[in-house]
């Protein structure tokens, strides 16, 4: 009697019988989320607290939204810093900072801070009239608590917030057709500076997460809707998502999320952002980040909060625009990790790993093909280049030097990403060569990440000395929750984690099934 069941399509299997299919793109968003967040949440225990530039006036500001003050008074004077009420261990956060600006000095000059001091006190911050939005969610972890765990729960908090849209990067990456060299991109944009920002009370994370976010999830939707598919939901979402928050985060983050949809605009063409607009669910995410832009906006002149940048010696205009020019290449080190208050320079093994990778990245960016994607590196070269420039210089006569590397990581990241989005048409084939390639680039990703991780460690438990000390940290003069030694076997284990996912999310072949609209060119090359 003939067989009547329909025979039904099995999987390829690999030799011995084992299938692997590709992970969907809010799989990778959820495991990189689980990634990031560990990282942030290591990072925060690895650095004192107010170890971070800025911290006790964002820590300050966190605690006082969450407690319903969205502004602090203040004299009206230029770099004065507002007065907010706040519990008694959060207003003496300031005085904590006795080994900021002094690699010699380990973590143990900081006095314990008292928790019973809850009562009422006037805190001063340089972050009083910034957008609350950001400080509001993270202030919650300050809320039931008091002492040391409430402002590791702040930090904690803010990791995970600024953790979700480092794994939204890689979640857009991997919905555009050809991710391979994207999710490369983001994997090299996120140095240990964006790492060691995200463990700290400090809005600066955020901005950066969100702009490449922004970026990458606006490609994934002008992608789909160049090739005629329907827009898919998760990459509206995180675009919405990350567009409405970002432009809450500091005062330059409106420039900086135009900037961010520019660039994805000339990657595509304007008849993609046309086809684009003419879709109902772009148009819901437009009109929810337009609202969103338009607060973020209003609050930044009804609070005049670029009065909150603190005032130093003038420098005139033209020395300014010099010197910063002067220190376009110098800044690199910043965007690789600058530890501390900007006084632990990274060992030079990592910064060359880093130098190496962006190297590499921006020099196949400039010469890949189509050419219309030289555009959009060229524009954020220059804007990387030139916006801090010209922000010192117009400041400079009366806030003296303000910037730090930091500031423009933003845009660096963006323009990394970038660049992994115009080559992206170039031959990727899955070959026993590129797999050994990609197996040495994560190693040596995860041992530069680890120690410079050390490096931070090493100059808070025994100080930077005039010699090499590193076998004194067995003898430390402080140790952070876990021990260091605690710390550094969890951190090589959530990187080599986040390794081997991000080994196979690129060794693996490809199955999805080929967009609408897709030829030539466009077609999958794995």
């Amino acid at each position: 009697m003939p067989n009547s069941t329909r025979s039904l399509p099995m999987p390829k299997t690999k030799p011995g019988g084992s299938s692997r299919l590709p992970p969907s793109a809010l799989q990778v968003l959820f495991i990189a989320w689980l990634i990031f967040g560990s990282i942030g949440s290591i990072w925060s225990f690895a650095s004192p607290l107010m170890s971070v530039p800025d911290e006790p006036a964002h820590a300050i500001k966190a605690a006082a939204v969450a407690r319903g003050q969205l502004m602090g008074t203040g004299s009206g004077v230029q770099g004065d810093p507002l007065v907010v009420q706040v519990p008694g261990y959060i207003a003496g956060l300031n005085v904590r900072s006795c080994f900021a600006q002094h690699s010699n000095i380990t973590a143990d000059c900081a006095k314990p801070i008292d928790a019973t001091d809850r009562g009422w006190t006037e805190g001063k911050t340089s972050a009083g009239n910034y957008n609350p939005v950001y400080y509001g969610i993270v202030g919650m972890g300050s809320r039931g608590l008091s002492g040391e765990p409430a402002i590791y729960a702040m930090r904690i908090i803010s990791s995970w917030l600024v953790g979700f849209f480092l794994a939204a990067i890689f979640a857009a990456a991997y919905s555009l057709r050809h991710f391979r060299r994207p999710v490369i991109s983001a994997a090299v944009a996120l140095t240990p500076a964006v790492f060691f920002l995200t463990g700290a009370i400090n809005p600066n994370a955020l901005e950066i997460a969100a702009t490449g976010a922004v970026f990458l999830s606006l490609c994934a939707v002008f992608e789909q809707a160049a090739s005629r598919a329907p827009l898919q939901r998760l990459p509206l979402v995180l675009l919405t998502l990350s567009a409405s928050l970002l432009a809450h985060t500091r005062p330059l983050s409106l420039l900086w999320l135009a900037l961010a949809a520019i660039a994805a605009v000339l990657c595509y063409g304007f008849g993609t952002l046309m086809k684009t607009l003419a879709q109902r669910g772009f148009q819901i995410a437009m009109i929810i980040s337009a609202v969103s832009c338009a607060f973020a906006l209003w609050w930044v002149f009804y609070a005049k909060s670029f009065d909150s940048l603190l005032a130093g010696a003038p420098i005139p205009a033209e020395d300014a625009a010099v010197a910063m020019l002067d220190k376009t290449v110098f800044f690199m080190v910043e965007y690789v990790g600058v530890l501390g208050w900007i006084d632990t320079l990274p060992p030079p093994a990592t910064l060359y790993t880093w130098v190496l990778g962006f190297g590499a990245l921006l020099f196949l960016a400039y010469t890949a093909r189509p050419v219309r994607g030289r555009w959009t590196m060229a524009l954020l070269t220059v804007t990387v280049i030139a916006v801090p420039t010209a922000l010192q210089a117009s400041s400079s006569e009366k806030l003296g030097w303000i910037w730090q590397g930091r500031y423009a990581l933003a845009m660096v990241v963006t323009l990394i990403l970038a660049a992994g989005v115009t080559t992206r048409f170039r031959q990727f084939r899955i070959t026993p060569w590129s797999k050994s390639m990609i197996r040495w680039g994560l190693v040596l990703g995860v041992l530069a990440h680890t120690y410079i991780f050390l490096e931070g460690l090493r100059r808070y438990t025994i100080g930077i000395q005039d010699h090499v000390n590193w076998t004194e940290m067995f003898d430390p003069r402080w140790q952070p929750p876990l021990t260091w030694q605690g710390l550094t076997v969890v951190y090589i284990v959530v990187l080599t984690a986040g390794a081997v996912c991000l080994y196979r999310l690129l060794t693996t072949k490809s199955s999805r099934p080929k967009l609408p609209g897709t030829h030539g060119e466009h077609a999958e090359l794995s």
